[in-house]
């Protein structure tokens, strides 16, 4: 009953604490898909390979949104037919690059010049590098499927024919470019009715991704894997290990790190401060909004593959 009692409560302050960026993220995503018709800021996306990322990874900037609010903007910009390259980078980057993490991590390390500028340098070239090879995978097999029809029905016919498109009229001649489809802005009503099916689409992942992140952590407890700290390289393992499983926001997690910081190693503190924010046990339902399964654990695996080869460098740099 103990544990079972422990679970409940981190299931509980898992959920209330990702539930406000959930709803800010499908409001933003929502503001823009109602005040901005696609056509008028798609248009104005960077196509480049390199530039498409960089520019989805500076708008966390302005995007106070966590790895969970971040999620249905991402879509919607992928949705609106942006730049795989801008969608992603946005996704990966964002819950590091925006006011409240980086406020966050300087309050939890003002002593930590070097955290303070590695982690966000560490997000921006994880996001870059993950929008890079998730590029070279056919759309088909990288996203998920009603993301990829909607995202269909936003490119002109000149570039998506009626039958990929899965509407309109087989053998009506040679397509002609026609403007992106719904360029012209929601209703009010219909666009509430939208934000609330997607709100509670992706609140019922957050339930299940909070409810398996609450079960590992209670039986599995932290002391086991700090008690590998002073290691270099599996102290590293060690606290991406502890992100996947505790789970907990972007905008807090510095305060998180701060408790165990003395005992682990520059590399295993910017590590656990990196890869939480990509892949973690609650965005796992998440992602599935967006990304095939494979997809998925591709993304898993790169990234934990270059947080620890961040982490791993960091620490023959600082010890």
């Amino acid at each position: 009953m103990t544990r079972l009692a422990t679970a409940w409560a981190i299931f509980q302050g898992l959920l209330i604490e990702a539930l406000p960026f959930l709803m800010l993220g499908v409001t933003i995503a929502g503001l823009a898909r109602w005040l901005v018709p696609q056509s008028a800021w798609v248009r104005r996306l960077p196509r480049n390979p390199l530039l498409a990322p960089i520019v989805g990874a500076l708008l966390g900037f302005a995007l106070p949104a966590c790895e969970c609010g971040n999620v249905p903007v991402a879509r919607r910009l992928l949705a609106s037919g942006a730049p795989l390259g801008t969608g992603f980078g946005f996704l990966f980057a964002a819950p590091v690059l925006n006011p409240i993490v980086l406020a966050s991590t300087w309050a939890a390390f003002p002593d930590k010049t070097w955290l303070l500028w590695a982690r966000p340098a560490g997000a921006f070239v994880i996001a870059l590098a993950l929008s890079a090879l998730l590029g070279m995978i056919p759309e088909s097999r990288l996203l998920q499927g009603a993301l990829l029809e909607e995202r269909r029905l936003s490119q002109p016919l000149s570039s998506i024919g009626l039958l990929e498109r899965r509407t309109g009229l087989v053998g009506a001649g040679p397509a002609k470019p026609a403007m992106p489809a719904q360029s012209t802005a929601l209703l009010p009503r219909e666009l509430l009715s939208h934000s609330t099916r997607e709100f509670l689409s992706l609140l019922t992942l957050l339930v299940l991704g909070s409810a398996l992140a609450a079960v590992v952590q209670t039986w599995l407890p932290r002391s086991w894997l700090l008690a590998l700290g002073s290691a270099p390289t599996l102290s590293v393992l060690a606290l991406m290990l502890l992100a996947l499983v505790v789970s907990v926001c972007s905008s807090v997690d510095a305060f998180l790190a701060l408790g165990f910081a003395a005992q682990v190693t520059p590399g295993a503190l910017l590590a656990f401060l990196l890869l939480g924010p990509v892949v973690d046990l609650k965005l796992a339902g998440l992602f599935t909004v967006l990304l095939t399964p494979r997809a998925i654990a591709i993304t898993a695996l790169s990234a934990s593959l270059m947080v620890l080869l961040i982490g791993q460098w960091v620490n023959l740099i600082q010890l």
